[in-house]
């Protein structure tokens, strides 16, 4: 799967190296009881994905520039608009976010180490780029065993950028040094974030499907161990 001439992998985090747990649409049905709105999980899970999609609208509009005040703006709209029965909805998306900066909140994906293993071993520089913000340092730190392959972590409210924008990717070739594009593969599960953006900035791109949905992507992985092939 990686090209012969690809010499750094970069991951991106959530969906890909790393996953909340429980559910997101579990925990945000937990959050808005505990703030006196029962909201069953099928409904949240049901709301997400719009309150995303104006988010990414905004985002796009705004050629990709971003912040930590930007992405925590981000956030508390798509928590307040998915959870909008809510009657202190600033509370409440409070608390998730605090939630979510605690590495116990996530879990490494299944075959995450022994692939990172596997791939320094062979002589990979390995990497994290994502459009989390500073929280994600925290919950990467929380986990030793994750964190001491990863020779260099990318966040795009530090970058100024998120993926898709090519000034992003711009950032990760610097981190590496400024080798070639395409000595760079980049993994990631968001097929316009990860796949485009990487591809876009003429790094060797990676889709991570596990659930089957882009099948004529010529370069995709059921799972992480797929690299390994």
């Amino acid at each position: 799967m990686l090209h012969d001439d690809v010499r750094s992998v970069i991951f991106d985090a959530v969906g890909t190296l790393i996953h909340p747990t429980p559910s997101v649409a579990t925990v945000y049905a937990e959050f808005a009881s505990q703030h006196g709105a029962a909201i069953a999980p099928d409904t949240i899970r049901a709301r997400l994905p719009a309150a995303f999609r104006k988010q990414e609208a905004i985002d796009r509009d705004g050629d990709w520039v971003t912040s930590e005040a930007r992405e925590r703006q981000r956030w508390q709209q798509i928590v307040t608009e998915t959870l909008h029965e809510v009657p202190d909805a600033d509370a409440c998306f409070r608390e998730l976010y605090e939630h979510y900066a605690q590495p116990e909140s996530w879990v490494v994906a299944d075959d995450a180490l022994k692939v990172l293993e596997a791939l320094q071993k062979r002589g990979y520089a390995l990497g994290l780029a994502s459009n989390l913000d500073r929280r994600l340092q925290q919950v990467i730190d929380g986990f030793p065993a994750l964190s001491r392959f990863l020779e260099t972590v990318i966040i795009s409210s530090v970058v100024g950028y998120r993926k898709p924008s090519g000034r992003f990717f711009d950032v990760v070739r610097e981190r590496l040094g400024n080798p070639p594009p395409h000595s760079i593969a980049f993994v990631g599960d968001d097929f316009e974030n990860d796949f485009n953006g990487a591809s876009s900035a003429g790094f060797h791109a990676i889709l991570l499907d596990e659930s089957s949905r882009y099948p004529k992507v010529p370069n995709r992985i059921a799972r992480l161990s797929g690299l390994l092939c």
